[in-house]
């Protein structure tokens, strides 16, 4: 306790020589920007995270039920109903998958072919993302398409136009083609309308064509498989509750992932650029740490007398070591927690009024850096900037106090 009341005296009173107030006020200045950095910048990072996940999330259902072997399954292998009682399921649908050549006018583009229901486009709010056109799939007897914006670009398609079509090839199954004398016996072919264009994110925009899953059973030569089950739950459920017991009921041959599973790969990207910005972000903090070495070197030899004076009261050797530690714990703690502070607002007002703007917003989806603060950000932070600065007084009062007491037995 005498410790701790002489190092808060030593941070607060002012100083024989003036420049030691300065050292002490810079050292503070400096740690707090380092953590208000690594606050903002980590912030921003997990608002693009999220930014980007969320895309991904729009079309990608809560949980997809794939088979481990084979791209397609006949779904009524799996008791569907027995999903339905699992508690959060909202609805169930299928999807078949194809890769095909499309051709509109004179061009062509290579694209994935999703057949889909109506139900699973209404359970992700598809029509949301349709940027031109009408949200169609099928009217009557007549199926329709809806394209991915960089595939309407590229192909120049007018959703909507009936006069123009979209030819699809899709490869036929189990042909030789070696006995394929004319390339068009090879294909399965058809043509579909574009009703509409969608954008969600540039992925999705240079691959997909949604139509109807049932014509794409037919011109992919499916009667009764399809790709994948894909399951959206209800708000706020518990998706690994789910994931277990649908795990459960789809068996062994199927493989059933939530939403970070279908992109486990890109997850582990996030996750590995994050840590990776946060290290490049920490060596800025170990050189403020210099700063707090250089404050507490000066002020050793400062308090010199101090040091011989509270020696001759009997004060042992640890004693005055940890005044001096605890004064640069005090001095990294309140850069740290100033730091917390100013990165927190700064986070909050740009999450609030979105005041930076990106540059050419008007091509993205978002016109402000996007910024979620994350409450293990700010403890990994604090931490960090504590450790360093304990480490950094620890060294300095052990190795500064030895030097100025005359007495070197002292324990």
């Amino acid at each position: 306790m005498l410790a701790l009341n002489i190092a808060r005296r030593y941070l607060i009173a002012k100083k024989s020589h003036q420049a030691i107030n300065i050292i002490s006020l810079v050292t503070v200045a400096g740690l707090s920007i380092g953590t208000m950095g690594l606050i903002i910048v980590l912030s921003v990072f997990n608002g693009f995270g999220d930014l980007v996940l969320s895309l991904y999330n729009t079309f990608d259902p809560d949980i997809k039920i794939t088979a481990i072997q084979g791209k397609t399954f006949n779904p009524s292998v799996i008791d569907t109903s027995a999903i339905y009682k699992v508690k959060g399921v909202k609805s169930i649908n299928y999807s078949l998958q194809e890769n095909a050549l499309v051709r509109y006018r004179d061009r062509q583009y290579i694209v994935t072919i999703k057949g889909v229901t109506e139900n699973f486009l209404q359970s992700v709010n598809f029509s949301n993302k349709i940027v031109e056109g009408n949200y169609l799939l099928q009217q009557g007897d007549t199926s329709y398409a809806m394209v991915g914006g960089q595939i309407a670009y590229s192909l120049g398609i007018n959703a909507g136009d009936p006069l123009h079509f979209l030819n699809i090839y899709i490869p036929k199954r189990n042909v030789d083609l070696n006995l394929v004398f004319n390339p068009d016996d090879a294909f399965n072919s058809s043509y579909i309308y574009p009703s509409a264009v969608f954008s969600i994110q540039q992925d999705f925009d240079s691959k997909f064509i949604i139509v109807p899953l049932q014509w794409a059973r037919e011109v992919i030569g499916h009667e009764k498989n399809i790709s994948a089950i894909e399951i959206i739950l209800h708000a706020n459920s518990v998706n690994e509750k789910a994931l277990n017991e649908i795990s459960k009921i789809a068996g062994s041959q199927f493989k059933v992932e939530d939403r970070l599973q279908q992109h486990d790969f890109l997850y582990k990207i996030l996750k590995s650029e994050k840590l990776a910005v946060f290290i490049i972000l920490t060596f800025i903090l170990l050189i403020a740490a210099f700063n707090v070495i250089g404050s507490l070197t000066i002020l050793v030899i400062e308090k010199k007398n101090d040091i011989n004076i509270l020696q001759s009261m009997g004060a042992t050797f640890s004693t005055i070591r940890n005044i001096f530690l605890l004064e640069g714990l005090l001095i990294t703690l309140s850069g740290a927690v100033t730091g917390l502070l100013l990165g927190g607002l700064i986070c909050f007002v740009q999450q609030t009024f979105g005041i930076i703007k990106l540059e050419d917003a008007e091509s993205f989806v978002i016109d402000a850096y996007p910024v979620i603060m994350k409450a293990g950000d700010f403890i990994n932070i604090f931490l960090t900037v504590v450790v360093i600065g304990a480490v950094a007084s620890l060294y300095t009062s052990r190795q500064m106090v030895k030097k100025q007491i005359n007495n070197k037995d002292i324990v």
